[in-house]
């Protein structure tokens, strides 16, 4: 897999999300509440609700946001009513796509996911149809700084469970079971790395490049267009993004 390209995409990702910051706390809000609602307000003792907190913080989201979501879904009946729901299809040139949304209108959000894979030159398949090109494992990302020292964050990373550890020009990558994310994470967190990402993500075993222009183009709108949908949480393929974006 293209190192270059992941980072890029992690960083052009988090460029465009400032740029959309009260879109992206409506969503971390959505992930909050239901959290909070499905396991209760403690985060120590819920760890989605931990890891949806960690994740708003991360984007700067105010701590004021954070409680009112959190009360929302200890407090709230109307939360009852959000479900995740999968979809799978492919993008322009037969790019993999996964788009996962927190809905509580699943007609809505079909519809509007079919929408934007047809109007992208793309095809929202049937579950499964590219789910097995993904492994889904926790991520961390830590950009190089001189201050890291490798074989410390190595040691410390597969000590604590972690799967894999790939360095790269940019910094370093880990990559642990889901289960034992959350045991990784707060070990690098409590010795003071901070993370560019980190998240239990779908990551694509191969990848796919497209050349022409229009592919190219058609690509970024149709990942624009799913980001900007308040009922997607995320979206995941298996593009190889050119550098330059």
């Amino acid at each position: 897999m293209a190192g270059h390209s992941k980072w890029a995409n992690i960083k052009h990702r988090k460029g465009k999300q400032d740029a959309k910051r009260a879109k992206i706390f409506t969503k971390h809000a959505r992930l909050i509440t239901v959290a909070a609602r499905q396991g209760g307000a403690d985060p120590e003792y819920n760890s989605a609700l931990k890891n949806a907190i960690e994740k708003a913080k991360a984007d700067n989201m105010p701590n004021d946001n954070i409680e009112r979501a959190i009360k929302k879904g200890v407090g709230g009946s109307d939360v009852d009513n959000y479900e995740t729901v999968v979809y799978e299809g492919y993008g322009p040139g037969g790019v993999a796509v996964i788009v996962e949304a927190l809905t509580d209108n699943k007609n809505r959000t079909a519809g509007n996911v079919r929408y934007y894979f047809d109007k992208n030159g793309g095809n929202l398949g049937t579950a499964g149809c590219v789910s097995f090109m993904f492994d889904r494992k926790g991520q961390i990302m830590i950009e190089n700084d001189s201050t890291i020292n490798e074989d410390e964050l190595m040691e410390l990373s597969l000590e604590m469970g972690a799967q894999d550890f790939i360095t790269e020009e940019e910094g370093f990558e880990i990559i642990t079971s889901p289960e034992e994310f959350n045991a990784v994470k707060d070990a690098l967190s409590q010795r003071g790395y901070k993370f560019l990402s980190a998240d239990i993500k779908m990551l694509p075993q191969t990848m796919t490049k497209l050349e022409d222009e229009e592919q190219i183009k058609a690509m970024n709108k149709m990942i624009d267009m799913m980001e900007d949908d308040d009922d997607i949480q995320q979206v995941y393929h298996n593009w190889d993004m050119p550098e330059d974006m």
